[in-house]
């Protein structure tokens, strides 16, 4: 409860929640248990704000490229009941992994325990004087 109450990243806080459940409606939810509401009103600008409610860490890239196109409005129908065509070139989604054990480490990176490529010697460096 304290974390809801002092922390924006576990999820939402206690006003957003509140604010979220008041004016907005439940859309869907996703393989990450992230949930999705949009505005019952259209707000100023003319169009319904659309939310998301993490459901552990308040991270973007955790929200899917369909939920994604829905809440910046590319895409009118959201997933649950348009689900979004897959191309045959396109990988799974996997979240941002920097940080993380699973995060890509170069040949040389010092976090892989690498050794930097020796230098080519083809490189001449540049002077001013002709």
């Amino acid at each position: 409860m304290l974390k809801r109450i002092f922390t924006w990243w576990n999820g939402a806080t206690l006003g957003a929640l509140f604010d979220i459940g008041r004016r907005g409606a439940f859309v869907g939810e996703d393989e990450y248990g992230n949930r999705y509401y949009e505005e019952k009103k259209p707000s100023l600008e003319g169009r319904k704000r659309r939310y998301v409610i993490y459901k552990n860490l308040a991270e973007a890239s955790l929200v899917t490229p369909d939920w994604h196109g829905w809440m910046h409005h590319i895409i009118d129908e959201p997933p649950t009941e348009k689900a979004l065509k897959r191309q045959s070139w396109e990988l799974p989604h996997l979240p941002n992994q920097t940080g993380t054990v699973r995060a890509y480490r170069p040949k040389g990176s010092l976090a892989r325990g690498g050794v930097r490529a020796t230098s080519t010697a083809d490189y001449e460096s540049w002077t001013p004087d002709p």
